[in-house]
């Protein structure tokens, strides 16, 4: 479970690293924030639920909150927020806020789930933003529906509502940046209304994102020989690797082990695992810029928890692709006997399971979260891809969003790949991604068939 950072404090400080305009200044840093919930009134100290500021702060769970105590300003469920930021020559920083149940002046604002969502990366080659996974859900002001799209609503003549408010921008050079800020949603008095006097803010689900490429920072190098067999690819992230190689008799290529503790692991009724064991946060960064990478985005989702937290074989399959890539650092892939491939990278270390064509089973402790490859300096974590069989014929792109996967899988439950939405650039050369589960080969008019007498349906069952 995400740990706690709910707090009321008497001030809110704003992130001096995070600029609102675009592109960001030339003098800002890799840099990421976030927070659920604040209210502003004059005159009174400022509220502010769910605060983070990378690294001082990077996750936070909250259960539900009210204010005041009998939530007839503001009640709100679950909410849970996580940020991130990689600095270096090649940078990126996510920022994520989601607030659950949202109910406001005794119900007269609703809303099913908010969302802010916003991740930026930037590099040499290139840079960008991406505010997408934003939104807003069910949202009825004074007995209407609301757009979830951007746009300001009027309060009668006490207030407006502003919804999905965003900001982004980049630069190619000097040096090359970007950033990207979201405010889900945001009401503001013009009028004393529901306890609060005019000029009263309250904010739901804020997310900032900074990112601005170090390009002083030397390359990042694999490890000396010795330390693990360097993978033989090139820069890029692994395509769908190959067939496994043969059992190579207990020697683990590719990289240092440790010894697997004991764990107990409770798996869904299809037999899925949760990839990671114990206290870990991720938020739904799929298809966010990544500059780094083919076609520039971001495959899979990162998954944060303390170095050295075990990794599980999410499926019974086989291990292959074992070794160090300067992208990916230590990472492996797995096959489940459905043939779906799933990649994980950044590893600190190999549990002695991970030998190349070895057999696991689900909830199998086969490696361990850690920083390396680009991701070293960062805030150490999992970076998880699902590729589907019946996606495998695109190649690397042949990949869906894992994390309403994930949530499923972190309760045990079943759910289809296909609930994982594709990201389709798009664009000149880009291809049309079929959906993740079947794909329909052929078609026949069953009515059409030989031997299909009509009504001999209605004959057999009379």
């Amino acid at each position: 479970m995400i740990r706690l950072v709910a707090a009321v404090v008497a001030v809110l400080v704003a992130s001096a690293a995070l600029a609102a305009a675009a592109p960001p200044p030339r003098s800002a840093s890799t840099a990421a924030d976030a927070f659920l919930l604040r209210i502003t009134i004059p005159g009174q100290d400022t509220v502010l639920i769910g605060g983070l500021e990378w690294p001082t702060s990077t996750t936070a769970d909250v259960q539900s909150f009210q204010y005041p105590a009998d939530g007839s300003i503001v009640s709100v469920g679950r909410s849970r927020a996580a940020v991130f930021a990689s600095p270096g020559a090649a940078a990126a920083a996510q920022s994520f806020s989601e607030v659950i149940v949202v109910s406001l002046f005794n119900g007269e604002i609703v809303a099913g789930k908010i969302t802010a969502s916003v991740s930026a990366g930037a590099s040499a080659r290139s840079s960008g933003a991406d505010t997408r996974a934003s939104e807003v859900q069910g949202l009825r002001a004074l007995g209407r529906d609301v757009p979830s799209t951007s746009g300001n609503a009027s309060l009668e003549d006490w207030g407006t509502l502003t919804v999905l408010s965003s900001d982004s921008g980049s630069r190619k050079a000097g040096p090359p940046g970007a950033q990207a800020t979201v405010t889900a949603l945001r009401i503001r008095l013009s009028a004393a209304h529901g306890g609060l006097p005019a000029g009263s803010e309250i904010v739901i689900g804020n997310a900032q994102a900074v990112s601005v490429a170090d390009l002083s920072a030397p390359p990042r190098q694999p490890p000396p020989s010795g330390i693990g067999r360097p993978s033989t690819s090139d820069d890029r992230p692994d395509r769908i690797p190959r067939a496994p190689e043969p059992d190579v008799g207990g020697e683990v290529a590719g990289g240092p082990v440790k010894v697997a503790p004991e764990v107990s692991t409770r798996l869904s009724s299809g037999g899925y695992v949760f990839p990671v064991y114990g206290t870990a946060s991720f938020g739904d960064s799929f298809g966010g810029p990544r500059p780094n990478v083919p076609g520039g985005w971001h495959h899979g989702e990162d998954i944060f928890a303390a170095a050295g937290t075990p990794l599980l074989a999410v499926a019974d399959g086989t291990l292959h692709t074992i070794g160090f890539t300067k992208i990916g650092g230590y990472r492996l892939w797995l096959r489940d006997t459905q043939g779906n491939e799933f990649y994980y990278a950044h590893l600190s270390a190999y549990s002695p399971l991970a030998v190349e064509g070895r057999n696991v089973q689900a909830g199998d402790v086969i490696g361990f979260v850690g920083d390396t490859g680009d991701a070293d300096g960062g805030s150490p974590h999992l970076h998880f891809e699902i590729h589907p069989a019946a996606m495998a014929g695109l190649g690397y792109d042949g990949v869906v969003a894992p994390y309403s996967i994930l949530l499923a899988w972190r309760r045990a439950d079943d759910i289809s790949f296909s609930a994982g939405r594709i990201y389709v650039p798009t664009g000149p050369g880009f291809t049309t991604l079929p959906p993740p589960g079947a794909v329909l080969l052929e078609a026949n008019d069953i009515a059409a068939t030989s031997g299909l007498v009509p009504g001999a349906l209605e004959k057999a069952l009379k």
